[in-house]
């Protein structure tokens, strides 16, 4: 076990139902390969997220349904538990945003900034409905986005461009509860003064190293308009004001842009509260801690320039040991299909469970992984999916491990054969294995997971080039030591893919690694692992059944 202790912050998704494969693809499954990953190779990992619980669409959700808020999130909670289960998702904690510890952890927060000066108090002006004589949270309104002009854009971001909005901010806007058009009237609020931080966070920003380009480019150029945003709404859902804070009149609540990422924070200190360390979630809140942010490309501006803000702005206070700021936000580009940004709220995008009706486990993530939106949007489509399950997992990964596990039961009695002297095409396929196994991690290690899967197949690939020109299944007739040196060397190979694999088909890899005698992933490293002479090799099976895509 190394010392790097590695925060994986997955983006909170809404618990107001489950997830569709824009989400899978750009948020939840490339966190769980980067986390396998670290663990495999021994770092300290701890991956936490959890339902967000005090967005409004769970409010739209709850009007919709006619039942609470509360009874919303208490359905889907579990039902969230049960899809991450199912689709290999392996966090520390997935928890939700009402615990009695998110609202202290986010009441820490709201005193730290308002000791540094950052949180003040404001008169606004909010979209009002007249006909249900009520103040509208920003989902609550819709209109014209004025920047690409969107008919449906939300009070707080249009989908169709993903710019970040203000609900004064659309054109011809309408409430969505009744489709009146809202009127403006004045309230208090407390606002987060971001200026106050504006220097220390564009310096900070222009020393970022090696994010992707659309990110950091995006949150260089939003620090020059930075002004104050409000961080408290009038609602009877949310987490409530620390008392002695909340003095601007009844009804508000803490608004859910502030609070959320603020379950990172809480979550970990959940978790720690499991152990028998309550303070060891501060090993990965340190200056020597890296965080990594997993998120969608509309969840950029919270996490590369507001988190980063409430982190500076906090430290400020004094109150506690310094917090500190993400290593990087790997966010993804939109997942699209035939051209159309997936979205559960505009209806387009299947559940990512109805794909398991298909494929196994193994073969969705893998298919997924291939198609990560990482820096530019990937449309994608059934048929493709089926494509490379089929065409890359299925030929190129699990026939190696298939037709080499059938020849070396056979070729003596059933076990790892020995092997005789090594040529210099057996030390160079090792060589080559050796080196694309380092490739993988390093290229992991970048958060470029797409390029990583690529070396993967690379040394499946590479196994399978030099099975070909040794023609075992032809030297078995004429030289048995060779035959049992180029199996061996095979085995050797496939040891090195179950590490290369094991982020992104897990369960696979645990069955291939039983048939050859060796202990879980988790236990060797990221090293290739021996296959040793003489074991008893497993009764192996086709792992990848040949897929079809159903009729539409």
């Amino acid at each position: 076990m190394t010392d790097r202790h590695i925060l994986v912050a997955v983006g909170w998704p809404y618990a107001n139902g489950l997830q569709h494969l824009g989400h899978f693809a750009g948020a939840y499954l490339p966190p769980d390969v980067f986390a396998r990953h670290h663990r495999i190779a021994g770092n300290r990992v701890l991956m936490v997220s959890g339902a967000d619980s005090h967005g409004t669409p769970i409010t739209v959700k709850a009007d919709a349904d006619g039942v609470t808020p509360a009874e919303v999130v208490e359905h889907y909670l579990p039902l969230m538990h049960e899809q991450w289960d199912a689709l290999g998702i392996d966090f520390d904690l997935f928890t939700s945003t009402m615990t009695e510890t998110h609202r202290e952890v986010t009441w820490e927060m709201f005193r730290g900034l308002h000791d540094a000066g950052m949180i003040v108090a404001h008169e606004s002006e909010q979209y009002y409905d007249p006909e249900r004589e009520r103040f509208l949270p920003d989902r609550y309104v819709e209109g014209t986005c004025p920047h690409c002009g969107y008919e449906a854009a939300r009070g707080d971001q249009c989908d169709n461009c993903g710019r970040t909005l203000d609900p004064t901010d659309l054109l011809d806007p309408r409430s969505t509860l009744s489709e009146a058009t809202p009127v403006l009237r004045t309230t208090n609020h407390w606002f987060l003064d971001l200026p106050v931080v504006g220097e220390e966070l564009a310096e900070w920003l222009e020393e970022r190293e090696g994010w992707r380009p659309h990110v950091i480019n995006w949150a260089r150029g939003f620090v020059g308009g930075l002004h104050g945003r409000a961080i408290t709404r009038d609602l009877d859902w949310g987490v409530p004001i620390p008392p002695e804070l909340d003095t601007l009149g009844e009804g508000k609540r803490i608004y859910v842009w502030f609070e959320a990422v603020i379950g990172y924070l809480s979550a970990a200190q959940e978790w720690a509260a499991s152990t028998d360390d309550p303070q060891a979630w501060r090993r990965w809140w340190n200056d020597d801690a890296e965080s990594y942010y997993f998120v969608g490309k509309d969840n950029i501006p919270f996490h590369s320039v507001f988190w980063p803000a409430q982190l500076m702005g906090y430290n400020r206070s004094g109150r506690d040991r310094p917090l500190n700021l993400p290593t990087d936000v790997p966010a993804n580009q939109y997942v699209t299909f035939k051209g159309e940004k997936a979205s559960k709220s505009r209806g387009i995008g299947t559940p990512i469970l109805d794909y398991l009706d298909t494929f196994s486990v193994d073969q969705l993530r893998f298919a997924v992984a291939r198609h990560l939106p990482e820096f530019t949007d990937a449309d994608i489509t059934f048929d493709d999916l089926v494509k490379v399950a089929n065409d890359e997992l299925a030929n190129d990964w699990g026939n190696l491990v298939n037709r080499v596990m059938t020849m070396a039961r056979t070729h003596d009695d059933g076990t790892v054969p020995a092997p005789g002297p090594l040529d210099q095409v057996d030390h160079d396929l090792l060589a080559e294995v050796d080196a694309c196994l380092v490739a993988v991690g390093d290229a992991i290690e970048r958060v470029e997971l797409r390029a990583a899967l690529q070396e993967a197949l690379a040394l499946a690939r590479a196994t399978n080039v030099y099975l070909n020109a040794r023609e075992p299944w032809k030297t078995k007739k004429t030289d048995l030591e060779r035959t049992g040196t180029t199996l061996w060397a095979a085995l050797q190979a496939i040891g090195a893919g179950t590490v290369a694999f094991a982020p992104y088909t897990p369960f696979s890899v645990d069955r291939i690694r039983g048939w050859l005698g060796l202990g879980p992933v988790l236990e060797g490293g990221w090293t290739r692992p021996e296959v040793v002479a003489g074991t008893p090799l497993g009764d192996s099976e086709v792992l990848f059944p040949k897929l079809e895509a159903p009729e539409a």
